[in-house]
């Protein structure tokens, strides 16, 4: 690495993938972005065993990094109010809205652009993993990153605009106006019926009018898919979402399209 050179790297966890992007800063070029997918969900060791096969075998990950993330996105997260929040209880915010063991390791981020924690699961093994690899490093929730992300968007409008960032076979759900989040939820789906019904009722149940809200795209969603076409169908206002970076890309990572890396490219904010 030349002298100087500041290096990021972000990796996103899931179940069913992971993702790694590598930020060069004194370029501002993003060096590596590389997405793994798998057709089911695995366990937490399965998972270990993958993200150490892709870190191990590929020379990039031994460079040295002035910034590790690890982001985790799974559906065991809860937002409590800070007015609420006791950092002995976080078992309890939980258990109400997430199936948790006994034996799981509970955190929390905290998000000062609405006065709120995120009460989270993130995975003990993983986190050993990367310690030991990369020595010190940060983890944070996916929502945190979303919900951060999404709020500095809607500070550009004051009516409820809706916001869906879609990933396989699950999608997270924000509605926020004026740097106010209104609604946060997250949904599986296995059809692009199961899809639209998640978006159709949360938009009844928010007393919005399909008509005249607007929906922000983010995450794998193309406008030439089943999922776009039936949203479209339905809600006359629908446009992708960008991220807030401006980053240039090498050849061999360019994106077909910037949302789809939303969450992944803001967490270098």
């Amino acid at each position: 690495m030349k002298p100087n050179t500041i290096k990021d790297l972000s990796i996103q966890i899931r179940l069913s993938g992971l993702s790694f992007c590598i930020l060069n800063r004194s370029t501002n070029t993003i060096e590596r972005l590389q997405h793994m997918q798998s057709e089911k969900k695995a366990t937490p060791f399965e998972l270990l065993n993958q993200l150490k096969t892709i870190i191990e075998s590929n020379a990039d990950f031994s460079q040295s990094f002035d910034t590790v993330l690890c982001i985790y996105q799974n559906e065991l997260s809860t937002l409590v109010p800070k007015s609420l929040f006791n950092e002995n209880h976080l078992a309890d915010y939980l258990k109400f809205n997430a199936k948790i063991l006994q034996t799981d390791f509970i955190d929390y981020d905290t998000i000062a652009t609405n006065n709120s924690a995120n009460v989270y699961v993130p995975l003990v093994n993983v986190n050993n993993y990367l310690f030991d690899t990369f020595g010190s490093f940060i983890y944070k929730h996916a929502s945190t990153i979303l919900i951060e992300s999404v709020l500095q968007q809607s500070s550009k409008h004051t009516d409820i605009e809706l916001y869906v960032n879609v990933g396989h076979l699950h999608f997270e759900m924000i509605a926020a106006k004026d740097k106010e989040l209104l609604y946060y939820n997250t949904f599986d789906y296995s059809t692009k019926e199961d899809f639209i019904y998640y978006i159709l009722f949360t938009i009844e149940q928010l007393k919005l009018n399909p008509e005249s809200v607007k929906i922000n795209l983010t995450g794998i969603i193309q406008k030439d898919d089943d999922l776009f076409t039936i949203i479209y169908k339905y809600v006359r206002f629908v446009e992708f979402l960008e991220p807030t970076c401006n980053y240039q890309f090498k050849s061999t990572n360019q994106p077909k399209e910037n949302h789809s890396n939303f969450i992944l490219l803001n967490s270098f904010s």
